[in-house]
């Protein structure tokens, strides 16, 4: 084992993967400082480019992007007041008062330093817990993995803040795309329409790049077009002092283990880890009333938070196969593009790659401090650069990356009918990770399911005396109907 680790971690450290978790952080570092370039985008963006890339050398590019935009939120947030990514949004709430402070300076490198631990943290935890969960999880049959990926979809399910509804309307589009090519037990064509193009379903990729990339420019575009830009900010030259750091030691643990556990619970969400983490930090000040007016606490506890989500949410992703949140739910396509199964039997058949992504990652959050700590001083330069340039850009990519998918013109069609499906997703509140997760767990889901039946000879008993089983699908169940009976409760109280 110990040699597999250190190969592991030499691969990641080749120059090769270096240089593509430094293009990865950087790139990622300006996607979440420029509002309207997401997290989601950017990974979906970078996938197509990882084609023929080593697994390493891929999956070094794709976590530096990760962690790089949730970190890069925090610089328009603290600015100008305009989070770059949901991560950034409870850095608000101390950001642009540092700044009327003339302290803006003070707030990034605080961010960078708070991210930096709250990462390195949370790899520690991926380190240690994920080998230890995929070994539990290895006693796993198929009417377990189908529990599995029940749960995934009912917890996707609920990405839509608190309204299971439309969740479920995007869950069901997702198993409904899910189901266009061969059947994956009998080989049969199902909803083809004799398209060839159609055979071996929709391609991941495409679909990845238009429903995340495509339809935010189009949303952007629009922004540009009603006349929303960002307005111009300054980086004053007051930096940190050690004090500072060290007055925040226990805050910042605090807010890393928060940040940690949240990512760990799959969708549960970044923003929520954040202003779970603000809120604890308040609670315990000694000087809670300096929060709200540009609160160096408060910048430590929301960022050193955000970014442990990161790490918390790789373990469920590759530990049971259930992303822990959007980006973690695009790297699933981009672990099976590349042949790698997530789950328990992905730490026994590919040791070498899991042990070197955890290399990549703690690398990563090191690049991110480097990094960091020099962007703050451009900073300002960064997040000027106008949307009507920006956009035809991202635009361009977009076309690229779904076309080297298959070298296809249809999947150039794809990218454009869900380009436009995510534009009007956006449109009516109706989230996109659901229809994303259905279409990549749903095959495992059927798979599992008819493959449990047949072992069982078509006896619907094996679901539920298997106690494991029987637990995930309660739990499933409770998920799905939680808003329903919180709502009935409410509605029971206000009537007495």
């Amino acid at each position: 084992m110990f040699a597999e680790v250190l190969e592991g971690i030499l691969n990641a450290m080749s120059l090769s993967s270096l240089l593509a978790n430094l293009m990865g952080v950087v790139l990622g570092i300006i996607f979440g400082a420029l509002p309207g370039l997401t997290s989601a985008m950017g990974v979906a963006l970078l996938i197509p480019l990882t084609f023929g890339m080593p697994s390493i050398d891929a999956f070094s590019a794709l976590l530096g992007m990760y962690v790089g935009s949730i970190y890069g939120g925090c610089i328009t947030a603290i600015l100008v007041g305009t989070p770059g990514t949901v991560a950034a949004a409870a850095t608000m709430l101390e950001g642009p008062a540092l700044t009327a402070k003339g302290e803006s300076r003070r707030g990034l490198d605080m961010a960078t330093i708070a991210s930096f631990i709250g990462g390195i943290f949370s790899s520690l935890v991926l380190v240690t817990i994920a080998p230890l969960l995929a070994k539990a999880a290895m006693s796993f049959g198929a009417p377990e993995y189908f529990a599995v990926a029940v749960f995934g979809l009912a917890i996707v399910s609920s990405l839509s803040s608190g309204e299971v509804i439309k969740g479920l309307i995007a869950m069901s589009l997702g198993l409904l795309f899910s189901c266009i090519g061969l059947d994956p037990i009998t080989g049969d064509m199902r909803n083809t329409f004799d398209n060839p193009n159609l055979f071996n379903g929709l391609s991941l990729v495409p679909v990845l790049i238009g429903l995340f990339a495509v339809s935010q420019v189009l949303v952007t575009i629009e922004d540009v077009i009603a006349g929303k830009g960002i307005k111009e900010a300054r980086v004053t030259q007051k930096g940190l002092t050690i004090k500072d750091i060290t007055s925040n030691t226990v805050n910042f643990f605090r807010s890393s283990i928060i940040g940690t556990i949240i990512g760990i619970i799959p969708a549960t969400g970044v923003s929520a880890a954040s202003f779970l983490a603000y809120s604890e930090a308040k609670r315990n000040s000694k000087t809670p009333e300096q929060f709200g007016k540009g609160c160096l606490e408060g910048i430590a506890a929301t960022e050193s938070s955000n970014n442990a989500v990161c790490g918390g949410a790789l373990i469920p992703l590759l530990t049971l196969g259930v992303p822990g949140d959007i980006v973690t739910a695009i790297m699933l396509g981009a672990l099976m593009i590349q042949g790698l199964t997530p789950g328990p039997l992905l730490f026994v058949e590919h040791p070498v790659t899991v042990y070197g992504l955890f290399a990549a990652f703690v690398i990563a959050n090191i690049f991110m401090l480097g990094t960091g700590l020099l962007t703050v001083r451009v900073a300002g330069k960064i997040i000027a650069i106008p949307g009507n340039l920006l956009m035809p850009v991202v635009l361009t990519l977009c076309v690229v990356g779904g076309y080297a998918v298959n070298n296809s013109t249809f999947d150039l069609l794809v990218v454009a009918i869900f380009g436009t499906l995510g534009y009007f997703m956006q449109k009516f509140d109706i989230p996109q990770p659901p229809l994303l997760l259905a279409m990549i767990l749903s095959p495992i889901a059927e798979t599992n399911f008819r493959r449990a039946l047949s072992i069982s000879q078509n006896d619907y008993s094996i679901f539920y005396t298997s106690p494991v089983t029987c637990i995930i699908l309660f739990v499933s169940l409770l998920i799905v109907c939680n808003p329903i009976i919180t709502k009935a409760v409410r509605h029971i109280k206000s009537k007495k």
